[in-house]
């Protein structure tokens, strides 16, 4: 009998990437979504904040309760890398082989000798790597580098996934051509920084020349680039994603803060001026769609500091915003600042600006209404029968949102992963509907 496998995938889409990395290594299992059947179980870890270490830790415990005796458990990822020591000496009861960030590659050869593994170099995926893509059938993500550059107060990730590593156009290119063949024609271009993407090899337009270099690909029908950072971000990269025939004019830019005192502490290396100038030529752009990040309560965080932040966000009007509660994180300068905010207040403010972030999330929905808009359907929605769960195509899987599909005014059944004009009707809690007309 084939045996099974089942992965857990935690963390980012940059996590996912190589999590399908490890799934193509891995073929002569079959995939299963019951871990008390599996004869291999993998997690792949998340380690950049507390709630994400403390998802990953409870997942492994929960699937060694449950596995069958034998089965072999992998502790793979940002967590098993970060705190190697210590996890091999207290999970070595649970775990039966650990691995980092930088062996996804030959995970098959680790699981057939039952060892584990660390390399010193962070692997990174091109386009010699088989993956599994998962999720979708039209759908893919695309990893531009690995590391980080950037020297945030708060972020841990250079410590365990290193400098700055860009992969080579040519590299991008072939593996995307390589997932039309597929089938797929939509993608995301992730990485931890990805407007420093190519700054390693001393060039500095290298998203511009990523974007013209996909441009020419026949089979790429949508694209839109994910985590840009405001100091290598430039008005002429605002332009060109604007301009462009396929990609989105979708800028995702983690922000963290508006104020100059925490964007000071945090290390975040560009003024408010230029912020705000980046994110105003942002906004003007036709078709645009705005997405952010925001932490609060970071040491030194003042209330006027926070009071800053609401109002900016309020008269942004971000199309979505993420916010996140500070934590500690060893090995950061952060860690050892003094100026703590009280966790009472970091949970309050999280809770305002939630607030505030709900209601401009709203209106900009509801703006949505009366407009016709390009849509993928995914499938039947989990709501009910009748409504089939779709997505805006510029919109990013999984984070931005689903559409829900009520009506069908073409004389023919709706394609699943197929585009189609719709017209919104009408926003139902968070959700859009919509009726297919062409």
């Amino acid at each position: 009998m084939q045996k099974k496998l089942h992965l857990v995938s935690l963390g980012c889409t940059k996590n996912l990437v190589d999590s399908e990395v490890m799934l193509g290594k891995l073929k002569e299992y079959t995939i299963t979504d019951e871990s008390t059947e599996a004869d291999l179980i993998i997690v792949n870890t998340c380690g950049f904040i507390q709630s994400a270490k403390e998802e990953s830790l409870n997942t492994i415990f929960d699937l060694d309760s449950t596995r069958k005796e034998s089965s072999v458990l992998v502790m793979a990822g940002c967590l098993s890398e970060r705190y190697k020591e210590d996890l091999q000496e207290g999970l070595k009861n649970e775990v039966d082989i650990f691995t980092g960030v930088g062996d996804y590659d030959i995970i098959d050869k680790l699981v057939e000798e039952k060892r584990g593994q660390f390399s010193k170099k962070v692997f990174l995926a091109d386009e010699g790597n088989t993956r599994v893509v998962t999720g979708s059938s039209y759908h893919a993500y695309v990893k531009l580098s690995e590391g980080c550059n950037q020297q945030c107060s708060f972020c841990a990730i250079p410590s365990f996934k290193g400098k700055l590593n860009s992969r080579p156009l040519g590299s991008i290119e072939a593996e995307v051509k390589n997932l039309i063949k597929n089938g797929y024609y939509d993608f995301s271009f992730v990485s931890q920084d990805s407007s420093s993407y190519l700054r390693d090899f001393n060039i500095n337009d290298g998203l511009q020349q990523l974007i013209s270099r996909v441009e020419n690909i026949d089979g790429v029908k949508s694209a839109r680039i994910l985590y840009l950072y405001p100091s290598t971000t430039s008005l002429d990269l605002i332009d060109k994603m604007s301009q462009s025939k396929l990609f989105h004019a979708y800028y995702d830019m983690p922000l963290q803060h508006i104020s100059s005192n925490v964007l000071k502490i945090m290390k975040r290396g560009k003024g408010v001026e230029q912020l705000v100038e980046l994110m105003d030529h942002m906004k003007k752009q036709p078709n645009n769609f705005v997405r952010s990040t925001f932490i609060v309560g970071h040491p030194g965080e003042t209330q006027k500091d926070f009071e800053d932040l609401c109002k900016y966000v309020q008269e942004y009007e971000f199309d979505r915003v993420n916010v996140f509660s500070y934590s500690d994180e060893d090995g950061t300068k952060s860690h050892d600042f003094e100026e703590k905010v009280p966790q009472e207040i970091i949970d309050e403010r999280a809770g305002i600006l939630g607030d505030i972030i709900a209601q401009t999330t709203t209106k900009k929905l509801e703006d949505e209404i009366g407009k016709e808009i390009e849509l993928i359907v995914d499938g039947e929605s989990s709501e009910h029968e009748y409504l089939l769960s779709a997505r805006k195509l510029m919109w990013a899987p999984d984070i931005d949102g689903e559409i829900y599909v009520n009506d069908n005014e073409l004389q023919e059944p709706v394609k699943y992963g197929k585009i189609y004009t719709a017209r919104v009707t009408e926003l139902s809690g968070d959700k859009l509907i919509a009726t297919i007309i062409k």
